[in-house]
Parts: structure tokens; sequence; C-alpha cells
């Protein structure tokens, strides 16, 4: 895991105050994943956040609980991991696997309506390894309103790396970078840049001492990326439902399977015969590209589909299935 150094500390304390100072009253309740030795933790708690850190390492869990046991209940640390909240395994939970529902239990956390203002806001930095599936899991949870999603709109303050940022912030028409995680990114989130930061400003806690760097090719990748994920308060608008996500998501993933397809190929493929006639209600050129399609326009698109009776949905039934499994 990649690990900040001291110096970026105060960096990520103001992103995370929005730039001014925690002024007098209850203090905001920030949930903190894999803090490692707690350097940007101590930087936190000194900016008067309450932290709630979730941590799976043995190691680092012991100092943080040294941490935690000298301060006055602004602190308390959890045995377990971010990213095994509520996996599909059968029984009782082995840490560091989490429940979400015990997790936001214990921080106090209640259930608000998705239009409601942001619940609680978690931040931390992503693994590296397998990073795209980890994304895709948050979308998965975030569309269908499972895991901490069914608590609202929960906000995520996030390092990613600047190749993967890069996917997630693409325009339409760049047919290598523009991809179904960045069309269900952006409908879904409100992206935000907080800060980037040089690779050379974190350790790493790998036991040859180097640094992960994770080569990029083609994209740029010579920083980690603070990027701040707000779901979108419109999202569940219209036709597209927590219910049906997973079918959205999936034609979604089926319109990139060959990026520069025509668009009307691929109506035609899902056994629509009226393609032309939605285009023109849809004000969607006949010969436009599925890598053309702004975000908008693939939910609209989802939107007409769900009413139209040539619409074959399970064709994604079996994808679905087995995609979802795959996720958890």
């Amino acid at each position: 895991r990649f690990i900040a150094c001291p110096q970026l500390a105060r960096t990520v304390r103001r992103c995370l105050q929005g730039g001014a100072g925690l002024g007098p009253g209850p203090q905001p309740l920030l949930l903190e994943f894999a803090p490692g030795p707690g350097i940007l933790t101590r930087s936190l708690l000194d900016a008067g956040f309450r932290v709630v850190a979730l941590e799976s390492n043995s190691d680092f869990f012991t100092d943080l609980q040294s941490l935690e046991n000298s301060l006055d209940g602004q602190l308390k640390v959890i045995h377990g991991d971010f990213f095994r909240l509520d996996p599909l395994a059968k029984g009782a939970l082995k840490p560091p696997a989490v429940s979400s529902d015990k997790l936001f239990e214990t921080l106090g956390v209640a259930a608000v309506p998705w239009r409601a203002d942001v619940p609680l806001k978690i931040f931390g930095i992503v693994p590296q390894q397998l990073e795209r599936n980890r994304l895709w899991r948050l979308l998965f949870a975030m569309y269908e309103c499972s895991s901490i999603y069914r608590y609202g709109r929960v906000e995520l303050n996030l390092f990613l790396s600047e190749k993967e940022y890069t996917v997630l912030t693409a325009k339409p028409g760049k047919s290598k970078i523009y991809q179904a995680v960045t069309v269900l990114a952006q409908l879904g989130y409100e992206i935000e840049l907080l800060h980037k930061e040089p690779w050379s400003s974190f350790a790493t806690d790998l036991k040859n001492g180097g640094l992960a760097i994770p080569k990029a090719g083609r994209l740029p990748n010579d920083h980690f990326c603070l990027v701040r994920l707000t779901p979108q308060e419109n999202l569940f608008t219209g036709g597209l439902k927590p219910s049906n996500a997973s079918t959205f998501i999936f034609m979604v993933k089926q319109s990139f399977a060959k990026p520069k397809s025509r668009l009307t190929d691929r109506l035609n493929s899902w056994s629509l015969d009226n393609s032309d006639t939605l285009l023109k209600a849809l004000e969607i050129p006949k010969n436009a590209s599925m890598y053309n399609l702004y975000p908008e326009d693939y939910k609209r698109l989802f939107e007409a589909l769900q009413n139209s009776d040539m619409f074959a949905e399970s064709f994604f039934h079996d994808e679905v299935l087995a995609s979802t499994r795959t996720m958890n």
C-alpha cells in the first residue's frame, strides 16, 4: 500500500476542510480507510475532525489503538478492510471483512433519503492493485443503493492514480480513453479534482522498500490525484432506479464492447426494430458511434428502451448475475 509522507498532511487537511478552518460546535465525522501509520490521521485530528479509522494491518492497528487511547473519544479504530465491505459469503463475517450495517451503527450514522445532504465523508488511498475493480465495485453499490449507499449519498475523497482519473474524466470521442466506467462515473458522481501530488510524496510498505508506481502506457501517470466523488442528487430521476440499475450498467458495458460500432447496429443486436424512430425522438444522429454519446445520452436511451416493447432486457440477465458475483 502507499503511505503519504508527512509534508502532504497539511495539503490533504486543507482539501478536506474545503479551504477553511473548522469552526466551533460539533465537528464533522470522517471515515478513513487504510490509514497505515496514521500520518494523515493525526493531521485530520489536529484539524478538529472526529475520525473513525478502518485498518486491516495488525501492526498499524496496534499503533492506532495507542493513539485512540491517548485521545478523548475523537478517534475510533476498527479492524477492517474498506474494500471487503459486505462480501457475499454466508455466515458471520471474520475481520477484516466488515458489514456496512454494523460499521454505520458504530459510526452513529443513520440512513437518509437519497436527495438529502451527504450523511458521511470517507477518505483514503485506493490500493493500486486491482484499482479499476475497486472502482467498479463502488459504482455497482452506488447505482444499486447497496452497501454504504443504503445510507444516502456518501461522499468519497480518494487518492487515485492519475491514469485512472484521466479515464474517469475523459470526453466523448476519445475511443481509447472514454470507456464504460467513464460514462457511469460521470453520470453517477460529481467528480472534483482536489489536488495532484507526485508519487515521490508517498512511501510504501513493500518489503523491498521500493515505490510500486504502476505503468500507464499511453496515459499520464506522474501523480496521485485526490478526487472527490459525490453522488448526483438527481441520478434516480426518470426511468433509472436502483431496481433496474444493474441492467443499465450492463447496457453501457455492452455498448463499449465495440466502442466504434454504430449505435443503430447495437440497437438492432438488442432486438429493437424501430431504432431509427427512437433515435429521431432522442435527437441522436443515426450514424453516431458508441464512444460519441454523452453520459446523459446513455441514460435517455435506457429510459426510452424501458418504454419499448421491442427491447429484450433478458439479453443482459445472465451477464448481470455473473458480473455481480465476480465483483463481490
